[in-house]
């Protein structure tokens, strides 16, 4: 038998073995599903498909198949064909027993997410259509490590227009996220001699095991009403800023700080890593606009669409110094890491318009959430004091004293998935004394379950004006 992979229709692998080669056959069939290669419900090839396949009679297959059927491992109907019967797949010896799954939280109020079912399917499809019509051959290939140009050329437009980012298309670098792009400059930092790196003592743990996990170690800068404190910068080689709307506490970065960190990195020559995550979405302020238009050469743009648009679209961009541009390619191995389509979509996507349209009436929505958050925080848990609602998709609502844990608990019992402030956000080496709170995404939930998310929110907290209420579930 020359040939054992199917070559017409359904892909088959078998080798039947044995004297007698519809016995054979009839056994290589049973074993493939009694093991699980062929799942229940798996349609099988026609038996002429097969029969041409594996050189053999198609009477040969016909009868095999018909020996299954009568034996209860395969069924055969009109019209649709033939197929593995249900149940009968056994999962081989000593084989993991699947877990059940997690029970998922009724509402989930963790940061980080947009509203994910209101991504601009429609649109995206026609700017999709459009891109790939017009583009060309040539951009299917391997193409150029910074990311395909229309995307840079589209991005260094939108920046400047809409962030006040000062930045050639040459010097854009598009990477798989900010994860990706965060770990590109700790390797070029790292390269360059750099072993300190200054961050905020309030902001994400990923971030934080990132620049670990490239031998940096870290100052934690402390958090105020002003921002960041930029007055223990001296001795870091760079510094891991979000100056726009400092995540998760959510205040700008006062303009007096933003001069002194400007002045600090061009008196050293360090870098400043600005992660512009949710700049878009400002809701009672002028927007502030990004610290890279005040000294191209020394900081360090990186955007995503994972707030405006989707996560999943594994899209970011880093805007870098002239210097620093081929470092950071190189870091990246030479190759593209993000599919062209999409780039060529989002490209289309910016330079139609369509991007601006999608981001205002996102604004609009969460605007509307956020202010439904506050009014119902007043009227139910007075106590709460909410801040970091300016702007983006999060606020924090501050707690009493030594009530952190429990409020995370009676969250969990109302069915909501919400981060505490230190387990996730606090620098485990800051100095200042730990915050109680709560970080809250108003993002995530559908417009139909944020009635309902609100409910289980104000359940979840204590009331009054000292802050006794509902007792905490143990």
């Amino acid at each position: 038998m020359a040939r054992s992979w199917a070559t017409f229709g359904v892909d088959l692998h078998l080798e039947p073995t044995g004297p007698h080669l519809r016995r054979g056959l009839t056994d290589a069939l049973r074993e493939a599903v009694r093991s699980g290669r062929l799942p229940s419900g798996t349609r099988l090839p026609s038996s002429r498909s097969l029969a041409v396949d594996l050189g053999v009679a198609r009477n040969t297959v016909a009868d095999a198949y018909a020996d299954l059927v009568a034996e209860g491992w395969l069924t055969a109907r009109q019209g649709s064909g033939t197929r593995v019967a249900e149940g009968r797949t056994v999962p081989p010896t000593g084989a993991a027993r699947p877990r059940p799954e997690r029970r998922r939280p009724g509402y989930d109020l963790r940061p980080g997410t947009p509203d994910l079912g209101s991504f601009p399917r429609a649109e995206w499809l026609r700017a999709a259509r459009r891109a790939l019509t017009a583009a060309p051959s040539d951009a299917l290939g391997y193409g150029d490590p910074r990311g395909r140009v229309e995307l840079r050329t589209a991005l260094a437009g939108y920046l400047a227009r809409a962030r006040g980012v000062r930045v050639d298309p040459e010097h854009v670098v598009i990477c798989a996220g900010f994860a990706h792009g965060l770990r590109l400059l700790s390797t070029v930092l790292r390269d360059r001699g750099v072993r300190t790196i200054a961050v905020d003592s309030y902001g994400l743990d990923e971030h934080w095991k990132l620049l670990a996990a490239a031998g940096l170690s870290m100052t934690p800068l402390p958090v105020d009403e002003r921002g960041t404190d930029t007055r223990l910068l001296e001795g870091a080689g760079a510094v891991l800023l979000t100056p726009a709307h400092q995540f998760p506490m959510g205040v700008p970065l006062h303009h007096d700080r933003r001069a002194a960190v400007v002045d600090w990195a061009r008196r050293t020559g360090a870098l400043v890593l600005e992660d512009d995550y949710d700049g878009e979405f400002r809701y009672d302020r002028q927007p502030v606009g990004a610290l890279q238009g005040l000294a191209p050469d020394h900081v360090v743009y990186l955007g995503t669409a994972s707030k405006s648009l989707a996560p999943g679209l594994r899209l970011g961009w880093t805007a870098l110094p002239p210097d620093l541009a081929d470092e950071v390619v190189a870091a990246k191995g030479g190759v593209d890491t993000s599919g062209v389509l999409d780039q060529l979509t989002l490209a289309e996507f910016l330079t139609s318009g369509a991007y601006d349209r999608h981001v205002r009436a996102a604004r609009t929505r969460y605007r509307r959430r956020r202010d439904a958050l506050v009014a119902a925080l007043t009227a139910h848990a007075p106590a709460i004091r909410v801040t970091g609602i300016a702007a983006g998709l999060h606020a924090v609502l501050r707690l009493p004293p030594g009530t952190e844990e429990a409020a995370v608990r009676a969250a969990a019992y109302q069915g909501l998935a919400v981060n505490g402030l230190t387990p996730r956000h606090r620098h485990p080496d800051a100095v200042t004394e730990p915050l109680d709170a709560l970080v809250v995404g108003y993002g995530t939930p559908p417009d139909h379950a944020w009635s309902g998310a609100l409910d289980a929110l104000c359940a979840a907290l204590p009331s009054g004006e000292n802050g006794s209420g509902i007792p905490f579930p143990g």
